[in-house]
């Protein structure tokens, strides 16, 4: 994995982390899949759109992240209350991060340490540093805390609670909570904009994404969907994900398996991709040339054209994939 095709700029998102440089080379690069009943990792090759390896982790593996280097791939044992550290050229669990219970998504502050983990079972959001395994601190939110997002310079947190249905905003210097914004129900990814400006937040039963101002603390302007011949209930936001320009936005809709396009200056929906079956997280290229859907029904990654709003192929993994991120090849 040459570390020489990328520079140091990244971009950390709710699930992992987006390398920002790339060489003439790039193109190239390595997706992570977490399979939430196989107890795996499905890795695919972005040129060969194919599944290359499969790695062996702890018990319903959800959220997923890497380094800031690429060596280390963290992943979210859910059902083992920790955070498993793969050697990403082995492909071997070499340790443990501590968790509270139940860690279910995280984010490494764009800095690469520390992470911050979501523990549904405790209503908590623990931080850990990554180098020495300390837990630094422990920040009591809602109920069932879930999603985690990072503003682009590590200075707010937030976490969103799926059953408070809130958007909780904490300090990351003194890991206190300074803000709290009530969303639409089930609220699970957070996602903030590259430039910091807005924060995205899907609620999965609210059938809603709030896009909220983190400055004012204020939600500005809620998106709906409408698919025809799908009805409202199985419109279920999950995944976000923005292009790096601020002007393109991508939401996972759940189980009415379309992904929707959406301008993200005007913040409407110009389109609908159809894709796997209970289409859950999302991660896109660092030359945002492709989006990659996990599909949990149907067990397979959908691979999106960004530029074409297009969906090239489908690639079969582990069961029940939920989580994605995308690393140097």
């Amino acid at each position: 994995m040459p570390w020489s095709l990328f520079d140091h700029k990244t971009v950390v998102t709710a699930l992992g982390i987006v390398w920002l440089g790339a060489a003439a080379e790039a193109n190239a690069y390595t997706i992570y899949v977490s399979n939430e009943k196989d107890n795996t990792v499905s890795v695919i090759d972005s040129d060969k759109l194919a599944v290359i390896a499969t790695w062996k982790v702890g018990r319903r593996p959800r959220g997923i992240t890497l380094s800031l280097d690429g060596k280390w791939l963290y992943v979210c044992a859910s059902d083992d209350n920790r955070v498993d550290v793969v050697d990403t050229s082995t492909g071997k669990v070499v340790r443990n991060l501590r968790s509270g219970p139940d860690p279910e998504l995280f984010i490494l502050h764009p800095k690469g340490n520390p992470l911050y983990i979501a523990n549904e079972d405790d209503n908590m959001v623990t931080v850990v540093d990554v180098e020495t395994n300390k837990l630094l601190a422990e920040v009591p939110v809602g109920v069932e805390p879930e999603g985690m997002g990072i503003s682009p310079d590590g200075a707010i947190l937030v976490n969103t609670s799926e059953t408070t249905n809130m958007a909780h905003f904490i300090d990351t210097t003194s890991h206190k909570i300074i803000g709290n914004v009530l969303v639409d129900s089930r609220p699970r990814v957070a996602e903030f904009s590259p430039d910091g400006k807005r924060l995205w937040v899907s609620s999965e039963v609210g059938g809603t994404v709030s896009v909220i101002d983190p400055a004012i603390h204020k939600v500005i302007k809620k998106i709906e969907f409408r698919i025809p011949g799908i009805t409202k209930e199985t419109i279920q936001p999950v995944g976000v994900r923005l292009t790096k320009d601020g002007k393109k936005a991508f939401v996972a809709l759940g189980p009415a398996n379309r992904v929707a396009v959406v301008n993200a200056e005007t913040m409407e929906v110009e389109k609908y991709l159809l894709v796997g079956q209970r289409v859950w997280q999302l991660a896109m290229t660092p030359d945002e040339r492709l989006l990659i859907s996990t599909n949990g029904v149907s067990s397979d990654v959908s691979i999106i054209d960004v530029q074409a709003a297009k969906v090239l192929k489908s690639v079969k993994v582990g069961g029940y994939p939920w989580g994605v991120v995308v690393g140097p090849k």
